[in-house]
């Protein structure tokens, strides 16, 4: 393979004991969001042993394998119909927001003899999931309260994913006064968001009923995703990128001929910068996302990429690179997310 991700499981398990100690200041519980790296067991020991007790992921499958661990498990995707019997079997907990749903997982445990618990989701904004109208949560919330076989665990909501909608006190309070309503005084599970949260619990202003937050990329680099704040005192150079050099040639750096679409049917444009040493490696767009992809070589250039090559400026580098050399490349949450799944990146655990 061309391509080796480095993994420091010294530098993760410290993020996390940061983090937790900034909750645990704020007695809020962390379930860790281990989606981006699957169910990778080698990364996932790292957060167990730094005393992680509830894990959270999107796909039913990666729980299939983690049956032995004695950890709370949550289905952090809202499940849908064809999920339901592998979610009840695998999972303890669910993100949910369908009462059609909630009653084909009332179904299957039942079947199971089980107790699934519902985190009932509700929408304050960023139009993903979660449920708009009040007086519908209330009525499914009383739906689960009256079940058997399915418990309403707590209330929940998502920020910042896909309308990039900021966490605030008044959407924290909503939940609250929610939970109020349906509980009275007694103390359940708040569940406010993700590591967006982070900066609104470190800035005093999360409220304290608020007792539950769904953690990943802090955990794991030590950004808040609100602001793109680092926690203090945490790595972001967690998940290292090293990738080998095919060809290095002097070349023009703008393209000659007519230039087509590309594959979203976008049509772009080059800077004429004369001749430029330009080195090809082997790793692309299935194995990384480009745009949150670094050199740690300051003075080199990501130019772009292809599928499976990677195009870099090296000119200004002080290094003499050859044909054979690798490149250290700094990966951020989503291109780490893309190599921890690629079959093409060789994974290498750094202790």
């Amino acid at each position: 393979m061309t391509a080796k991700l480095k993994v420091y499981l010294n530098k993760i398990k410290h993020n996390i004991e940061t983090v937790e100690k900034l909750c645990g200041e704020r007695e809020v519980e962390i379930t860790a969001v281990t989606k981006m790296f699957g169910s990778d067991e080698t990364i996932l020991k790292a957060f167990l042993e730094s005393g992680i007790s509830k894990i959270g992921d999107a796909e039913i499958s990666n729980f299939k394998s983690l049956q032995h661990l004695d950890v709370e498990k949550w289905a952090i995707r809202i499940p849908g119909f064809s999920e339901v019997e592998d979610m009840v079997k695998y999972c303890d907990v669910s993100l949910n927001s369908e009462l059609d749903i909630i009653k084909e997982i009332e179904k299957a445990s039942k079947v199971q003899g089980k107790v699934h618990k519902i985190i009932l989701m509700k929408e304050l904004g960023d139009l993903r999931e979660g449920i708009l109208s009040r007086d519908e949560f209330l009525r499914i919330a009383d739906y689960v309260l009256d079940s058997k076989y399915v418990e309403l665990y707590g209330l929940g909501t998502n920020l910042t994913c896909f309308s990039f909608v900021q966490p605030s006190v008044d959407k924290m309070l909503e939940l609250v006064e929610l939970s109020k309503e349906i509980f009275g005084n007694k103390e359940v599970l708040i569940s406010g968001g993700n590591s967006s949260t982070i900066d609104l619990m470190r800035c005093g202003d999360l409220p304290l009923e608020v007792n539950n937050l769904r953690l990943g990329e802090s955990l794991l680099f030590g950004r808040e995703g609100s602001f793109e704040r680092y926690v203090k005192g945490t790595y972001d150079d967690t998940f290292l990128l090293e990738v080998e050099i095919l060809e290095i040639k002097d070349k023009p750096s703008k393209p000659w001929g007519e230039v087509g679409l590309d594959s979203y049917g976008h049509k772009h444009s080059f800077k004429d910068s004369g001749v430029r040493r330009r080195a090809v490696c082997g790793v692309g767009k299935k194995s990384i996302d480009v745009e949150a992809t670094y050199a740690l070589d300051e003075n080199i250039e990501i130019v772009g990429a292809s599928s499976d090559h990677l195009v870099l400026d090296i000119s200004d580098s002080e290094k003499n690179y050859k044909v054979g050399d690798v490149v250290d490349l700094k990966l951020e949450y989503f291109s780490a997310l893309m190599a921890m799944q690629s079959d093409y990146v060789k994974k290498e655990y750094i202790y």
